[in-house]
């Protein structure tokens, strides 16, 4: 009864390679898709806000239910099914009122399904924490499979609903592994000694929080506007793919390496330095849109600014909630970071774009990460040094 079971390594992995080709697949091509069924800047803006705001509910109702439940994965089965099922309803829809009506039903369970199974593969690690990264890299595998795959098949066809399609159907390969993902049905779900909001009342916790959310609000004009802003100076969209994807193969590259980092550095260090890298890239995409190469560094800067700030984000969780309030951590920081950031961050991107440009908008973003770093810097990790290495 005490012997360890086996971390289902690629069963897991699997998982997260087909979520993020999805949103390999949605990310860059999405806006475009959208604009070209006639709707406006503004307008794609508030869709990608209703995406996000989805996000600030749905994570933490799933949460709390998965924590009292314990039935994490049942509960994954059945968003991953119902996304799979609602957005498909994009084949058929037509207008702004069908497209915004569709993206609130599926970003609901869409948004619900990620940060429960961070915990599940969590409790599948346990002492072993520190291969997250691996596991988490093959969907960074799965994203830039997706981004160049799907980039040609676009290029190379005339079907308005060609996107929608790739998207449904990848999107039913998310519930099939779902299914064959082993159960945590014994986690223990005794009352815990610390409450959920003796935890959040803690300042380290907020400022966290916090931080995370305003990074997710500088990256929104990035994953809302950044092709488009690519196409507007005559970049293919072959090239914008690859532009893409050369972010997500940094990212492979720091997940690769990340255990020696952890070995090496605190979380609070590794989070300072990503966030101040944000700061460069931000500017950099603002700026200087005209030169490739400039273009090309700040792609590798997304090593730093989603995948450093990730894994430090996903080990704190980890830290700061426990076992016991796990699926309820991950889910608030998602529901505050990608929800309440990505939604307001998707918001302002979509209506200040044209009338005060692209420069206006990243400058913006990187003075987000400039007020994160000073919050990280004051408040997160200065009370010990139990962060670094603990799950090197």
């Amino acid at each position: 009864m005490n012997n360890p079971m086996p971390i289902p390594y690629w069963r897991l992995s699997s998982f997260y390679f087909f979520y993020f080709a999805i949103v390999g697949a949605f990310i860059p091509y999405w806006s475009l898709f959208l604009k070209d069924s006639g709707f406006n800047p503004i307008q794609i803006g508030e869709l990608f806000a209703l995406l996000g705001g989805t996000r600030i509910i749905a994570p933490m109702l799933c949460g709390w239910i998965a924590d009292r439940t314990g039935k994490d994965l049942r509960i994954i089965r059945i968003v991953a099914f119902l996304t799979a099922l609602l957005f498909s309803g994009f084949l058929f829809v037509h207008g702004y009122v069908g497209f915004a009506g569709i993206t609130i039903a599926f970003g609901f369970f869409w948004n619900s399904t990620l940060p429960q199974f961070e915990a599940v593969t969590l409790y599948h690690l346990k002492d072993q924490a520190h291969r997250y990264s691996r596991i988490r890299l093959w969907g960074s595998i799965g994203f830039i499979v997706a981004v160049l795959g799907v980039g040609r098949l676009l290029d190379n066809s005339s079907s308005d609903l060609l996107l929608p399609a790739i998207i449904t159907a990848l999107m039913t390969l998310v519930w099939l592994v779902s299914l064959v993902t082993p159960s945590t049905q014994t986690i223990n779900h005794q009352a815990a000694a610390i409450g959920i909001m003796q935890i959040l009342k803690r300042p380290e916790v907020l400022a966290f929080l916090i931080a995370n959310m305003l990074l997710q609000l500088a990256h929104s004009p990035y994953y809302v506007f950044y092709s488009i802003y690519l196409k507007h100076y005559q970049y293919s969209t072959s090239l914008t793919g690859l532009l893409w994807a050369l972010a997500v193969f940094a990212e492979i590259i720091l997940f690769i390496y990340m255990r020696r980092l952890l070995k090496r550095f605190s979380l609070r260090a590794i989070l300072l330095a990503s966030i101040l890298l944000s700061v460069v890239r931000w500017l950099i995409i603002g700026y200087c849109v005209d030169y490739v190469w400039l273009l090309v560094f700040a792609q590798v800067l997304h090593a730093a600014t989603f995948a450093g700030t990730h894994v430090a984000a996903i080990h704190l969780v980890h830290l700061y909630f426990g076992d016991r309030h796990q699926g309820k951590g991950q889910a608030l920081y998602a529901s505050l970071s990608f929800g309440l950031g990505g939604m307001l961050g998707s918001y302002y991107s979509g209506r200040y774009w044209e009338s005060l440009g692209a420069e206006v908008v990243y400058s913006m973003a990187a003075v987000f990460c400039s007020v994160a770093f000073v919050i990280v810097y004051i408040w997160v990790g200065r009370e010990s040094s139990q962060d670094k290495a603990v799950l090197g």
